[in-house]
């Protein structure tokens, strides 16, 4: 599940929005004594902007280019999915969010956050047992 969500337009970059998105991370973060924070990235972050960002804001980027992933695949096993296009996936099943008609973003963004409230509900507590 993510653990901040940002909204913008639909032809807006991520790249655009990873400072806002690691600013509205809703958690609170380990001290730095307790080691390094991570944060794992695909190529669309490899520029040099995004990785201020991520460094500024205490993270430690792992941004991996585009033919690495490839080259680490083990024969017979499936690619793993990222995170991000799981929690894309299961938030477009809510028919009411897989085409925005609020006018206002912060009605969205409410519909949004009752959304992944409802799929953590539902994976904490399985309804078909």
């Amino acid at each position: 599940m993510p653990l901040a969500i940002v909204i913008a337009g639909a032809n807006t970059h991520d790249v655009k929005l990873l400072a806002s998105t690691l600013d509205a991370v809703v958690i609170e973060r380990p001290s730095a004594e307790e080691g390094p924070q991570h944060l794992c990235a695909d190529a669309g972050y490899e520029g040099k902007n995004a990785l201020q960002s991520i460094t500024a804001r205490h993270y430690t980027p792992h941004v991996r280019s585009r033919g690495e992933e490839k080259n680490e695949r083990q024969a017979g096993k499936k690619p793993r999915r990222w995170v991000v296009e799981v929690t894309a996936s299961w938030l477009n099943r809510f028919r009411k969010l897989l085409v925005r008609f609020e006018k206002k973003a912060d009605n969205y963004l409410a519909l949004l956050h009752f959304a992944c409230a409802l799929i953590v509900w539902r994976k904490i507590i399985p309804v078909h047992v």
